[in-house]
This record gives structure tokens, sequence and C-alpha cells, in this order.
């Protein structure tokens, strides 16, 4: 009964799944960022693209 007792509250299962959901949103966090930061620029590239393709 001791050894499950220990076995029970001394597992790193938990532990791990939440360092994975932190990393999962951090890179969520970057990549909004990111988005946010160069839309505007790539939205004027292909616009100027479209531009140039129109006859």
């Amino acid at each position: 009964m001791r050894d499950w007792m220990y076995a029970l509250f001394h597992r790193d299962d938990g532990a791990t799944m939440v360092e994975y959901g932190l990393m999962v949103a951090l890179i969520a966090i970057v990549a909004l960022l990111a988005v946010t930061a160069l839309g505007g620029s790539v939205r004027d590239v292909f616009t100027s693209i479209g531009g140039a393709l129109t006859p």
C-alpha cells in the first residue's frame, strides 16, 4: 500500500503535460505576433504583385 501511494504522488506525467501545454501556448503566441507584425507588409507585396499581373 505504501509503495502504491508513493507511486501515485511521485509521478511525472502531470508535469510533462503542463510543460507541453506551456510550449504550445508560447509557440502560438509567437506565431500570432509574427503574423500581426508582418501582415501589412505581406499584404502590400501581394497587392503589388497582383497589380503587376493585371493586363
